[in-house]
This record gives C-alpha cells, structure tokens and sequence, in this order.
C-alpha cells in the first residue's frame, strides 16, 4: 500500500521561502498508479482545523490554490520521481503549521480534506516575524 512522506520542512523568518516535497513509495494500491492520483497540501496550526492549501491534478497542469497563498505558493510534481512539491515564497507567521500531503483517486481537484485517504506524518513549519 502506498506511503506519503513529506519533508523540508524548518524554521524561517518572515519573507524567506521554502520548498517542502512529497514523496510517494510503495504506490500500487489496487493497482493505480500515484500518477492516477490527485496530490494535496494541507496545514493545521495548533488548536485549529486542517485547512486546504493546495491541489494539483494528475499531470500537474491544473491546480488550485486558497486564497490565502494564492501568489505566493507553488505545487507542483514529478510523476517520474514520484514527487509533489510545494514551493512556499513570502512566508509570513500565519503561515506557520504542519503541513501534510494527501492522494486521492480522482480525476477532479477536491479542496476538502475529509476527501482525501491517504496522508502523509507531517513536516512543520515555523515562520517567526
């Protein structure tokens, strides 16, 4: 069954950036591929719900982006590699969260994350101003 880890994660000042990565392993449930599977960001800062950041489709050319990051993050993914990436530029403290990646088998972007199976442990990330 397939594994999600995501890494790159740190501590950061306000205006840096940061590039965190997915990493997809063991990807053969029920026989699809990861490149079948749509990729999302989440974050959840302490005391507060999971929240969408971003999605991206099979191929990577199509996203969607909360308007919080809207301008200022980047996903972005390598079928090849088994990768998805989240370029992360002007940081700001409300930024400041662990932050998940998630597959789901699906065609279309979905922003909810009570939608998606599959999660990966986390990475935090912390933006001090």
């Amino acid at each position: 069954q397939g594994q999600l880890e995501e890494s790159g994660g740190g501590l950061v000042q306000a205006g840096d950036s940061l590039k965190l990565s997915c990493r997809a392993s063991g990807w053969s449930f029920s026989g699809q591929a990861f490149s079948t599977y749509i990729v999302g960001w989440f974050r959840q800062a302490g005391g507060k719900d999971r929240e969408f950041v971003a999605v991206t489709s099979w191929l990577g050319d199509n996203s969607e982006y909360a308007d919080s990051v809207k301008g200022r993050f980047t996903i972005s993914r390598d079928n090849t590699k088994n990768m998805v990436y989240l370029q992360m530029n002007s940081l700001n403290s409300e930024d400041t969260a662990t932050y998940f990646c998630a597959a789901r088998a699906d065609v279309n972007l979905v922003t909810n994350p009570s939608e998606f199976k599959y999660w990966g442990q986390g990475t935090q990330v912390t933006v001090s101003s």
